[in-house]
């Protein structure tokens, strides 16, 4: 699913950042890339939902087809149905790998886990689309500690900024956290206007 289109344009096109590559080009130029990108362009409501189904999509990297999958399953829960398909997306295995600091992109993250670096309660999982519960252990193998990126990570190096969400209990030295609880969706550091997606798929 990663796609080949560069991340700096895509971000521009839509509107955030991407990759922290991304954010100093995105600073300077805050418009859709192309020559008319600067223009004024008249947003009919499909479009304006479109547009933020397409940026959450590419927050997580996945596929339209994933994209339905977790809608359908959010339909189920009770409560606001676009709130459940933020933390569906949350608990898939590569997100959570970007959140605990040992990936510094999603799609880092997603090759972490294809490539067969990550185990959940020991035992390896390379499918980014796994759905970590409540009180899983992710760690990262032992064959794969001494690879460079997760020497960068157990430095501290992927971690940036950002505050560990209150969801996930890291320990970077042992390249390991774990799923504390669900979690909630102010808590997601997510871009988005869940309802608008919602509203997309309702239509």
């Amino acid at each position: 699913m990663n796609q080949s289109r560069p991340k700096v344009k895509k971000s521009r096109a839509l509107g955030i950042a991407l990759t922290p590559k991304a954010v100093k080009y995105f600073e300077k130029r805050p418009y859709p890339p192309g020559e008319h990108g600067r223009g004024r362009k008249q947003n009919s409501d499909y479009k304006v939902r479109l547009l933020e189904k397409q940026r959450l999509r590419a927050q997580y990297d996945i596929s339209e087809r994933q994209m339905v999958r977790a809608y359908e399953r959010a339909r189920k829960v009770t409560g606001k149905t676009g709130e459940a398909l933020i933390v569906e997306l949350e608990r898939r295995l590569d997100a959570l790998v970007l959140r605990s600091g040992l990936a510094r992109t999603i799609y880092q993250a997603r090759q972490m886990v294809v490539h067969g670096h990550i185990a959940v309660n020991d035992r390896k999982v390379d499918k980014p689309s796994f759905r970590v519960s409540p009180e899983d252990v992710v760690s990262v193998r032992e064959r794969s500690r001494a690879k460079h990126p997760f020497l960068v990570a157990r430095e501290g190096g992927y971690a940036g900024a950002g505050e560990t969400p209150r969801y996930l209990q890291v320990n970077l030295e042992a390249l390991a956290f774990r799923l504390d609880r669900a979690p909630n969706r102010n808590e997601i550091p997510v871009i988005c206007d869940e309802q608008l997606v919602v509203e997309y798929y309702a239509r």
